[in-house]
């Protein structure tokens, strides 16, 4: 003991108030100085980590901090335990922290941290602790890692993509930086996003055009046509539709599960929100000032004596127009790209979540959910405010 400089001390039992602030007492009055700390509870039982720098000894050259913090822990029925150190660089991690966020619709099963962390490790990453992030229950939990240098990152998220859908478990791996708990902007894509449904389908099936429209919507998904062109062809089969009609589809649009929690909470927390959609404006608009959303951005229809004349107005929104349309909306709000959440669930959307610090493809299909950063695939949107480090607690 007489030659190591450093003693990690652990401490372990029963929680309750003044456990830290007794041991820091103790180490401050024998003038030895703190190296590094760590403390966590779980189900009411702690477990504390100081490393300590040790400055003062005892005649016999053994640590004298150590003798009043085994008396004074033993007194309070906690477990002490502690070992030297041999030098402080031997317990640095420097390596890059990533979080796991993991959020369950039921329980979180013992089968599904099993493959995480064996997951985890056969990537060489380090797990450096895990929090429940909902006491009472346990549904959320955050894993805090170190990753390796030169981790391979495409592996990993397609290892971690195979468990959420295996095991049903919402995961995100975001890293642990100061923009993590700082986003600030929540952009949203409309259809199949916020709500259940493609507005132009629904348009279709009124108008009597349905299986035409489909039946363009699908060569525009087999590679036949582009988005803009495909949406002139389909936008010109709507022609002498209606506004009343599109109105009676307005007032019954199903919103997704959980979209107006979501809105609320962050609204409440200062976040601007927007929606920046390949639908159509009558309805982006009507729900921007139903939901209280701050800025709306969709295709225009031209309507002529209260209906559709079958032609697109302006700049048309596709996938690329989405991207620039984000970027505008921060540089607006004066904020970085890494403080903008954008969330979507389409091919059209992939470079809007790609520009985005936090992309999610939400409920979407699998190629979508491959190729985007993170995905959402099981809860309600709800959910999402977990990965932005929201807890339950703050929904409004």
């Amino acid at each position: 003991m007489e030659s190591s400089q450093y003693i990690l001390v652990t401490v372990s039992g029963p929680d309750h108030p003044g456990i830290t602030s007794m041991l820091l007492d103790i180490i401050t009055q024998a003038g030895d100085s703190i190296a590094d700390m760590g403390q966590a509870v779980t189900h009411g039982l702690l477990s504390l980590s100081i490393m300590i720098e040790i400055k003062s000894r005892d005649a016999s050259g053994n640590p004298m901090v150590l003798k009043e913090m085994l008396f004074r822990t033993s007194q309070k029925g906690l477990t002490l335990t502690y070992q030297p150190v041999e030098a402080k660089q031997d317990v640095l991690d420097n390596s890059e922290k990533f979080i796991l966020n993991c959020v369950s619709v039921n329980s979180i099963s013992a089968e599904f941290l099993r493959d995480v962390s064996g997951t985890l490790a056969n990537h060489e990453i380090n797990i450096v602790r895990i929090d429940n992030m909902e006491p009472g229950s346990f549904k959320v939990m955050e894993i805090t890692t170190s990753i390796p240098e030169g981790l391979d990152f495409k592996g990993i998220k397609e290892n971690l993509y195979a468990l959420s859908t295996q095991h049903r478990v919402d995961v995100a791996f975001l890293r642990d930086n100061v923009f993590r708990r700082s986003k600030r902007l929540i952009v949203f894509d409309m259809d199949s996003t916020l709500i259940q449904t493609e507005v132009i389908d629904e348009m279709a099936e009124v108008h009597g055009v349905g299986p035409e429209i489909k039946e363009i919507t699908e060569r525009a998904m087999n590679g036949e046509l582009d988005f803009d062109e495909s949406l002139i062809q389909r936008v010109s089969k709507l022609k002498g539709l209606e506004v009343s009609k599109m109105e009676d589809i307005l007032k019954n649009l199903p919103f997704t599960k959980g979209c107006e929690d979501f809105i609320r909470t962050v609204k409440s927390l200062g976040y601007k929100v927007a929606i920046i959609s390949g639908g159509f404006s009558f309805f982006a608009n009507a729900l921007k000032d139903q939901l209280g959303i701050d800025y709306a951005f969709a295709n225009e229809l031209e309507i002529i004596d209260g209906q559709l004349t079958g032609k697109v107005e302006g700049q048309i929104v596709n996938a690329n127009q989405k991207a620039f349309l984000l970027k505008v909306l921060a540089q607006q709000e004066q904020i970085s790209l890494d403080q903008v959440v954008a969330i979507g669930d389409g091919a059209n959307d992939l470079p809007m979540l790609a520009t985005a610090g936090l992309g999610i493809a939400y409920h979407a299909k699998d190629i979508v959910r491959k190729t985007a950063e993170q995905h959402m695939s099981h809860g309600p949107m709800t959910t999402i405010l977990y990965f932005l480090g929201i807890p339950s607690s703050s929904i409004v």
